[in-house]
């Protein structure tokens, strides 16, 4: 719509760009924190240094969450698997890979100082 009018009549757009005195002046914005990236970095460190046995514990941890959670009503996750018993299976089935892994991830590791 423009405010040169049409057969609908005119629009004035005058009145939208005011300040108002009594709302006050907003105030600025605080910076973007980029907290995340810093505690990803933190999990990737974690995860490269203990390999398996970091995944097993997230994992572990990610189990015990998600079971609680499940128990107390949450049907639904916002993680891309939805369905809590989904991301369940999921994460049990990273668990179990994770534990399988470890003697062998020992054993690169024993193979490679010795």
């Amino acid at each position: 719509m423009t405010s040169a009018g049409d057969e609908f009549g005119t629009w004035d757009a005058a009145g939208l760009n005011r300040f108002d005195e009594t709302v006050g002046v907003p105030p600025a914005p605080a910076p973007y924190d980029p907290l995340r990236l810093c505690v990803f970095t933190t999990i990737a460190l974690i995860t490269c240094v203990l390999g398996p046995v970091a995944l097993a514990g997230f994992a572990g941890i990610a189990i015990a969450g998600y079971a609680k959670a499940r128990r107390a009503g949450l049907l639904r996750s916002k993680c891309k698997l939805g369905d809590t018993r989904n991301v369940l299976a999921y994460l049990i089935v990273i668990e179990v890979l994770a534990l399988v892994a470890i003697p062998f991830w020992v054993m690169l590791w024993a193979r490679v100082w010795s």
